[in-house]
């Protein structure tokens, strides 16, 4: 599968979208470390903004203080959630499981 041709409209378009992103999720990153936010908040609001929602569960989890690599997968792992699983791909039970681990945790 070949990459489609854009003009340079499209591509200036495409890089201002993907630069609004990383500037998104630096800033939730910023505000999980402040404890402005919690991962659960992100995981209830994640239909209502699409960057919350795109980012992988363990970057999620890793972003929070007190939770690492180490126990980000053991909570992972545990819940039967798949390291390369998206917020917005989480089933309700894995949604509800991961949001009382989480607040349980707090």
């Amino acid at each position: 599968m070949s990459v489609p041709t854009r003009t340079a409209e499209q591509r200036t378009e495409a890089l201002e979208s993907a630069l609004a992103a990383r500037k998104e999720r630096a800033r939730l990153r910023a505000a999980l470390k402040a404890r402005e936010t919690t991962a659960g908040d992100v995981i209830r609001r994640s239909h209502d903004n699409p960057v919350w929602g795109a980012v992988k569960v363990v970057w999620l989890l890793e972003c929070v203080p007190g939770i690492g690599s180490a126990r980000a997968e053991r909570i992972m792992t545990s819940l039967g959630i798949a390291r390369s699983r998206r917020v917005q791909g989480l089933g309700d039970r894995q949604r509800a499981a991961l949001i009382i681990e989480l607040e349980g945790a707090a």
